[in-house]
């Protein structure tokens, strides 16, 4: 994917998570890591009137190129970014939303992770979701707890694919733009899941799991 390409496909993706719920107002915001830099979508913009020209370019230190003012979450995405290349499979891009139904389950309870294992998909697709303590939106000392996870998994056998940041919301990360919008989608689905199942269900057992891993590939 070019630059041109993925200016486009950020403003593709957000048009579509803003007009189908999944983020609203300012909130949330899209990167693509480029060779030579980052795309951004710009502080305080929204996602669903975003222009290509206008997302902000900076270089791989955070330096501002062009465009609108980055978003104030840049340093949070260049660490995850940066954690991966450690383990030589750095993602294309990142997405962090609001997403109602993951943020409602941290008000109560924001520790260890965010759901068990209760669908197929959501072992397949998200995988582990662990949770970060409630921190003020851009501290600093996020980008350092996630990287610390994002290593701590990986050396589990478990890499992730989403962290979830307390009260604010998710943060996702793949191969593409699409590919982390279906991401997020699982994972929103999946927390909507679990607020209306009364009573909860139990997770996936040791051998459902286990068929997955056998057949997917995909290890709990």
């Amino acid at each position: 994917m070019n630059e041109a390409q993925a200016r486009s496909e950020i403003c593709r993706v957000g048009k579509s998570l803003f007009d189908r719920g999944y983020v609203h107002a300012t909130a949330g915001n899209i990167s693509v890591r480029l060779e030579d830099g980052y795309l951004i979508t710009p502080t305080d913009a929204c996602l669903g009137f975003l222009e290509p020209a206008g997302l902000a370019k900076t270089d791989l230190q955070g330096r501002q190129l062009s465009g609108a003012t980055a978003s104030k979450t840049l340093l949070l995405h260049r660490r995850i970014y940066e954690a991966h290349a450690a383990q030589h499979a750095v993602p294309r891009c990142v997405i962090h939303t609001h997403s109602t139904h993951c943020v409602a389950l941290t008000l109560h309870d924001a520790q260890g992770e965010l759901l068990p294992p209760v669908t197929p998909y959501f072992v397949m697709k998200v995988g582990h979701v662990p949770v970060v303590p409630y921190h003020r939106p851009g501290a600093p000392e996020v980008g350092e707890l996630v990287a610390g996870l994002v290593a701590r998994h990986a050396a589990q056998g478990t890499p992730l694919r989403a962290v979830m940041l307390a009260r604010l919301g998710p943060n996702v990360w793949h191969d593409s733009p699409a590919q982390a919008m279906a991401v997020l989608e699982e994972l929103e689905e999946t927390a909507k899941l679990w607020l209306l199942a009364e009573p909860k269900p139990q997770p996936l057992d040791a051998q459902a799991l286990k068929e997955l891993e056998q057949v997917f590939g995909c290890r709990w």
